[in-house]
């Protein structure tokens, strides 16, 4: 059984910084997925994307979406429903079914840990399954993470205004897009709350460890957008609404 853990100081994060405010006046088949999206880069070439869910039609889970050096990409979800879900909407070349042990908690509470350093740490990210070790530590919010804060959240995760701030987000962050297609004439839409950056990662594959952390280079190819070249966390809000009739 996979088991996620999301601390109360990074529930609070994801109410105060994403949920703020009523719901989406939206047909009931919208789909909407609230978390964590973590992207980075290792020395070894392997690039990771991990969403960390906290709400979705799904429940509370968490995936790994990962492209090595030769450009093979692999899910590796915690359950089959997952995966179902999940392959239908990006493209994988693998995909691996094994429970995925996830949390999310203030560095504070792991800072008697090997390998906790003391510094600007706010969050560590582990995620262990499958082929898969990881820690990433998150650093504070970003200029543009507090820029970003200080947009309504009504507005922030909603798809006429991430349709509109498209090609802005192209042009400021090559390969990046806040929205595009979701497949089978679905549409998706990524609504970015705040941006932490990642100060270091450790993370092994089948065993192998893969080096230190490394910007996510060349873009992962898995849907419409990559992650931003630079490691860095997004609480994010992703809506899927259905194919018009």
């Amino acid at each position: 059984m996979a088991k996620v853990v999301f601390s109360p100081a990074a529930t609070a994060i994801l109410r105060n910084g994403v949920r703020r405010g009523p719901p989406e006046p939206y047909g009931s088949r919208m789909e909407r997925f609230t978390g964590f999206i973590v992207g980075l880069g290792t020395s070894a070439g392997r690039r990771l994307v991990v969403g960390h869910w906290m709400d979705s039609p799904l429940g509370a889970f968490t995936d790994v979406m990962t492209e090595d050096r030769d450009g093979l990409r692999t899910l590796l979800a915690p359950n089959r429903a997952v995966a179902d879900y999940v392959s239908a909407t990006y493209r994988f070349d693998d995909v691996v079914v094994a429970p995925l042990d996830a949390g999310l908690s203030p560095a504070g509470e792991r800072s008697a840990e090997p390998g906790n350093e003391p510094g600007t740490t706010a969050l560590v990210l582990r995620v262990s399954g499958g082929p898969l070790e990881l820690r990433a530590d998150l650093g504070p919010v970003t200029a543009l993470g507090r820029m970003l804060q200080l947009v309504p959240a009504r507005i922030a995760v909603h798809p006429a205004w991430l349709t509109a701030v498209n090609r802005a987000a192209r042009i400021l962050l090559p390969g990046v897009a806040t929205a595009g297609s979701a497949g089978g004439g679905r549409r998706e839409y990524y609504g970015v709350r705040s941006i932490r950056s990642v100060e270091r990662a450790a993370a092994s594959w089948n065993g192998a460890g893969l080096g230190p952390l490394a910007p996510v280079d060349p873009p992962v190819r898995f849907g419409f957008s990559s992650v931003p070249r630079t490691p860095q966390a997004v609480a994010v809000t992703t809506t899927i609404l259905p194919a018009r009739r």
